[in-house]
């Protein structure tokens, strides 16, 4: 088997693993109507300049880029202090220049000040947590979340100025109205994400990542379409003036890493 034959097996395997068996016809080049999809010609210009730097001041941006983000934690205790529109705008920006499969850039960002909106979403939040800790959740997970001390109360989805849900598309609509999938939409909607809580830390707020399960409730309080999937919903302003997080440890390096050099 070729290297080319082997990425072909992979792709598909890991297509087909997930269900995606339409969307696999399509991406072997059938759009959704049956027919082959006009392919367009790449059209490539200069990249961006990067200015050169020595391997010292490499390193030095790596430890001071490390040393930032070892600060950041998630807060769950937030202050009423407002935070600009324009703060959140930029930092909406930050996350979209993720990278995505074909570049379809299959996300969107509903940011929430409206206190009426956050008193609904939380309300609604509070409803499957309640159901989440009472009821479906495995003794196991329980035990895990027990470190971090949370519950089905969720004061800070009002206290925070802003909330921001993050949707993923499967799918996009075409010019001609009909639907076609987008590709690895998990994973680049996971990467934006990743974008959006650092730049949020980098401009000197605090935020949380809440995945209530359920989500659905999401698509119908800030009226999404039903083929947008909620990823997560982030919590995004001021800690508190005594805001405390769990005493908890992150892994060290030679936990998360392996090199091959």
């Amino acid at each position: 088997m070729t290297k080319h034959q082997c990425r072909m097996t992979s792709t598909t395997e890991s297509l087909r693993e997930r269900g995606f068996n339409s969307e696999f016809r399509r991406w072997r080049g059938r759009g959704s109507s049956g027919k082959s999809e006009t392919m367009s010609p790449t059209r490539l210009v200069p990249a961006p300049k990067i200015e050169p730097l020595a391997d010292d001041r490499i390193l030095e941006r790596a430890c001071e880029f490390y040393e930032a983000m070892q600060q950041r934690r998630t807060i769950r205790d937030y202050s009423h202090r407002p935070v600009p529109r324009e703060v959140i705008e930029y930092c909406i920006r930050a996350a979209g220049t993720a990278p995505s499969g074909a570049n379809l850039q299959p996300w969107h960002f509903v940011a929430v000040s409206d206190l009426a909106i956050k008193r609904e979403i939380r309300v609604a939040v509070e409803k499957e947590e309640k159901e989440f800790y009472e009821k479906r959740a495995p003794k196991a997970w329980l035990e895990a979340l027990a470190p971090l001390g949370t519950d089905s109360n969720k004061p800070f989805l009002e206290t925070a100025p802003w909330l921001i849900a993050v949707f993923a598309q499967p799918f996009r609509t075409l010019a001609d109205g009909t639907r076609s999938p987008t590709y690895y939409a998990i994973e680049s909607v996971g990467i934006a994400t990743g974008l959006l809580v650092t730049a949020v830390h980098s401009c000197g707020l605090v935020a949380l990542t809440h995945t209530p399960s359920p989500m659905g409730f999401l698509n119908k309080i800030l009226e999404r379409p039903s083929h947008e999937k909620p990823f997560v919903l982030l919590v995004v302003g001021h800690p508190a003036e005594n805001a405390q997080v769990p005493d908890i440890s992150r892994k060290d390096l030679s936990e998360i890493s392996s090199f091959c050099d």
